[in-house]
């Protein structure tokens, strides 16, 4: 630790091999040491004593709409990466939609690297866009270092994303296999959701029926069979059906390779508890029973479902009308996903270990990032956030740093504070106090 320039101490540090008393030392950015508690700090070095709080690795968030350009007015990488910085996230991936234009062609993902440029409080990555018309685009888009491609199996909800049908699917995940990359998927299943009841008005019951798990099953059965006969590697983008982790479970049984994401609002918001009228709780596929969530937390902890991502999918409050089958489906919980996870993750026993393996080992090796970010080790980046998992707050929209600040955790009572964030060593954000930008644009490298 000779010539470490800062040094962090906690009694409680989530590293790779359990939770311990540590001090961690920093240079140039990078964890050098992770040392014993009472380990000597050089007299060049910083100390920053933490005391009882948790210092964990910074959340990698591999599922946002950021929205930006084109749409910046739902929400924008300024604002997006400053809430993200808040809730304790430290890198984050873009998704290809809703921005306009979407990033299908290397071209479209310049624009959008030259918008993130100055304006990232966090590390920024990439995904590509899969289309019916642009399977040339996908190697020049991997080549440019895009970490995957991102397609829907049912409409998008923007024109300037359509689907993928049976068949240019297939040629799709043909062309991503060629060169191994990454094809992550939308599942629902198109012709489920036409024939299923669409009764529009504001009761969650008639949305929530059509929007029936067999979508998702029959969906993700399809995936399993093409990814199986290509031996591609897929996604599955997320899940909310639990009636599909059989299925799953049996895939990767057959060497299928399948990972698959869940989100905090499946987790931790319940359709029972859904207000008629309060489509800020619309998302597809939608927040289902309590019954299912209990099924969806057995897949996480056995290791079924890999992660947990926020599928951060923002809008303007005037499109989130009382209407749920016309009101923009998605939802905002980029500041709040940490504590909404942990409260329930507590509450169901499991610790804040597990929150990091979900939260940040899993979403960073799913993106090839685990050389660098996702834990607390000597070689990785000095990412941290710094909690209070005792402490709670109550959810004020006032208070989220997101540009639209319509919520479904409203006056939710959650465990967690961030206390601080740290990228590369640098405090960016602490007690609301923001510094300015030192987020940079991330490239898969393999």
């Amino acid at each position: 630790m000779s010539d470490a320039e800062l040094v962090l101490r906690s009694t409680r540090v989530i590293t790779p091999e359990g939770t311990r008393a540590a001090s961690v030392a920093v240079t140039d950015g990078t964890i050098t040491a992770v040392l014993p508690y009472d380990a000597p700090v050089p007299e060049s070095a910083r100390l920053e004593d933490l005391g009882d709080h948790v210092l964990l690795p910074g959340l990698v968030d591999t599922h946002v709409h950021v929205n930006d350009p084109g749409r910046t007015e739902w929400e924008g990488f300024w604002t997006a990466t400053r809430a993200a910085a808040a809730g304790g996230i430290t890198t984050l991936v873009d998704m290809p939609l809703n921005s306009l234009p979407p990033t299908t062609t290397v071209p479209h993902l310049r624009t959008k690297q030259r918008v993130a440029a100055d304006k990232a409080h966090i590390d920024v990555g990439f995904w590509g866009g899969a289309l019916p018309d642009n399977v040339k685009e996908l190697r020049p888009l991997h080549e440019a270092g895009v970490f995957g491609f991102k397609a829907f199996l049912s409409p998008s909800g923007v024109d300037e994303f359509p689907h993928l049908e049976r068949d240019p699917l297939a040629r799709t995940m043909a062309e991503i296999a060629a060169f191994d990359g990454l094809l992550i998927v939308h599942a629902e299943d198109p012709h489920l959701l036409a024939s299923a009841p669409q009764q529009p008005g504001p009761k969650y019951a008639d949305f929530l029926a059509s929007r029936p798990r067999d979508a998702e099953d029959t969906a993700i059965a399809q995936l399993i069979r093409e990814a199986k006969a290509l031996d591609a590697r897929v996604h599955v983008l997320h899940l909310s059906s639990s009636d599909a982790l059989p299925m799953i479970a049996e895939a990767r049984a057959e060497g299928v390779r399948i990972t698959v994401e869940t989100c905090p609002h499946y987790l931790t918001l319940t359709a029972e508890e859904v207000p008629d009228g309060a489509s800020e709780f619309k998302c597809c596929p939608p927040i289902r029973e309590a019954a299912n969530q209990d099924l969806l937390w057995q897949a996480l902890a056995d290791g079924t479902i890999d992660c947990v991502v926020t599928d951060h999918s923002p809008s303007t409050a005037d499109l989130k009308t009382d209407d749920f089958a016309t009101a923009w489906g998605g939802i905002s919980g980029l500041q709040l996903s940490l504590a909404a996870v942990w409260t329930e993750a507590r509450r169901r026993g499991h610790g804040l270990e597990d929150v990091v393996r979900w939260m940040s080992a899993r979403t960073s090796a799913l993106v090839g990032l685990d050389d660098r970010k996702g834990a607390i080790a000597a070689g990785r980046d000095a990412d941290f956030a710094v909690l209070a998992p005792e402490e709670t707050f109550t959810v004020d929209p006032v208070a989220l740093q997101h540009r639209n600040r319509v919520t479904a955790y409203a006056g939710k009572t959650l465990h967690g504070v961030v206390k601080s964030t740290w990228l590369r060593g640098q405090r960016i954000v602490a007690d609301g106090e923001f510094t300015e930008p030192k987020g940079r644009l991330l490239t898969r490298t393999h």
